[in-house]
């Protein structure tokens, strides 16, 4: 997996990686520093070229770094203003180095009135060791960069951002650019710190190849690499050797959810597909489907129903294929039962989506005794009712949230949005670099269901075919906002464009 997945940093490794450069091969902590800061240096000043820059400097090495680049930026002749936050009794060693090496104008104790007359402000308070909540004169500064308005880098992270998580407990620092050391870092690139990183720079400090890697490696997904890794069509392929996916979907009033995933599905290769919906809405979805099959299941009301699931087992027990259960499934109590019976018995690797995931709701653990692959791709409020928690608490804390619900269902977990989280159920998390704003309509979510269904039945490993999913699904809203832009795009719009975005 290591071919489509750039590794992220977090706390941790980054500190393993600077003690082994340290310890193991040699190179000291200030050549290290002097290697960052020559780097922040250079992206600050070509940022912003001109003006005065003030450098905001915390205790630890973060503020060290700060003082390197003051240091490095008057060379050149820029005019720096160096300020002091926390007890300067308290700096760290090298950060102490990096200040008595400051020549010009000495760091001044921090206050948010000398930000005046800054064309940028650097945030050097904290770094990737930092988790929790700011205090004291940290949290006085990192509210006061917060609030103004000027243009901000952060260096390494943003004060107040987890590196390894995203999650931010008080006040944070809100970035329009951030440096960072080494290796990219997973809080960067997950909410809510994502929305406070800015642009991501990486700076190479010098450390060499070879540094130790933390268990659970959180990766960014890379398109190609990825993208290469899935299952081909061949010279001897045929509709059925292309995948057979089964879609258990549709009720009375949601019909289009079944249409868009069913074709989704079609459109990114799968090479045959079944719908089973409710038999009174069969004519209907059958109005708008002309490649795939349809199975009209037992019926009541225009809703699913337990009697349905049985007739749609018995399918798959004579012709093997995935089943994507839940688009348009709708809430009732027999729509529920016959998503719960189909899970439990189905002899097939299984999507489960939007009502599919609801029947779940508060147990998950349902769910671990499936022999075969499961795949699950809720949106925040669709996880908070998984895991019986809040919405406020999923958004808030993404990538440990989607860790619970993929261990707890022994599943691999979809955590949909702007970074969207894919996660294995032994806790291997790859992010998305994001996608259009062009999602953002209704019917996009079952388009992903269709697409993830369609890679599992051609033969990828789970993991493999949901992060490939979301790539596929965002390069397609892509290509579809090109042509269209985004404020007028419909879902269909972006199944039209999946088989483009293969290429």
């Amino acid at each position: 997996m290591s071919d489509w997945l750039s590794p992220l940093s977090g706390a941790e490794r980054s500190r393993r990686a600077d003690e082994w450069a340290i310890e193991s091969v040699g190179i000291s902590g200030l050549t290290l520093m002097e290697a960052a800061a020559g780097g922040l240096a250079d992206y600050v000043d070509r940022y912003i070229p001109e003006g005065v820059i003030a450098i905001v400097c915390g205790t630890g090495n973060n503020g060290g770094d700060g003082y390197a680049a003051a240091r490095l930026l008057r060379s050149s002749g820029r005019e720096v203003s160096v300020l002091q936050a926390g007890d300067p009794e308290r700096l760290s060693d090298d950060a102490r180095a990096q200040l008595n090496m400051l020549r010009g104008a000495q760091p001044i104790p921090f206050e948010p009135a000398l930000l005046d007359g800054a064309s940028v402000v650097v945030d050097a308070l904290l770094g990737t060791g930092f988790s929790g909540k700011p205090r004291g004169p940290i949290a006085k500064a990192i509210k006061a960069i917060a609030g103004c308005s000027l243009p901000v880098v952060a260096v390494d992270v943003p004060s107040g951002v987890d590196a390894s998580t995203g999650e931010i407990l008080g006040d944070a620092v809100t970035a329009q650019m951030t440096v960072t050391f080494n290796s990219d870092k997973p809080g960067l690139h997950i909410n809510p710190g994502r929305e406070h990183a800015g642009a991501v720079r990486v700076v190479d400090i010098g450390i060499p190849a070879g540094a130790p890697l933390d268990e659970a490696t959180v990766g960014l997904i890379i398109d190609e690499p990825l993208i290469a890794l899935l299952p081909r069509r061949g010279a001897h392929s045929n509709k059925f050797t292309s995948g057979h996916l089964y879609v258990a979907a549709g009720s009375r009033g949601l019909t289009g959810a079944s249409v868009l995933a069913s074709t989704a599905a079609m459109r990114a290769g799968a090479g045959y597909v079944t719908v089973g919906v409710p038999a009174s809405q069969q004519p209907v979805v059958a109005s708008h489907l002309v490649e795939e099959m349809q199975i009209a299941l037992a019926d009541e009301g225009g809703h699913h129903c337990r009697k349905g699931a049985s007739q749609l087992l018995d399918a798959v027990d004579v012709r093997e294929g995935v089943v994507l259960l839940g688009p348009g499934l709708g809430p009732s109590k027999g729509a529920r039962a016959f998503a719960r019976e189909l899970a439990a018995n189905v002899k097939a690797p299984l999507v489960i989506d939007a009502d599919g995931l609801n029947a779940f709701a508060g147990d998950l653990e349902a769910l671990r005794a499936r022999k075969l692959p499961t795949v699950l791709t809720p949106h925040e409020g669709e996880l908070a009712r998984l895991l019986d928690c809040s919405t406020e608490k999923v958004r808030e804390r993404r990538l440990r949230q989607v860790r619970a619900a993929a261990k707890a269902a022994k599943a691999t977990v979809i955590l949909k949005g702007v970074d969207t989280l894919i996660c294995s159920a032994s806790g291997l998390v790859a992010v998305s670099p994001g996608a259009s704003a062009g999602l953002a309509t209704a019917g996009t979510g079952d388009v992903l269901g269709g697409v993830v269904g369609a890679l599992l039945a051609r033969g990828a490993d789970p993991f493999i075919a949901a992060a490939a999913a979301v790539r596929l699904h965002a390069r397609a809203a892509g290509l579809a906002a090109e042509r269209l832009g985004t404020e007028g795009m419909v879902a269909s719009d972006v199944v039209a464009a999946l088989p483009l975005a293969w290429a």
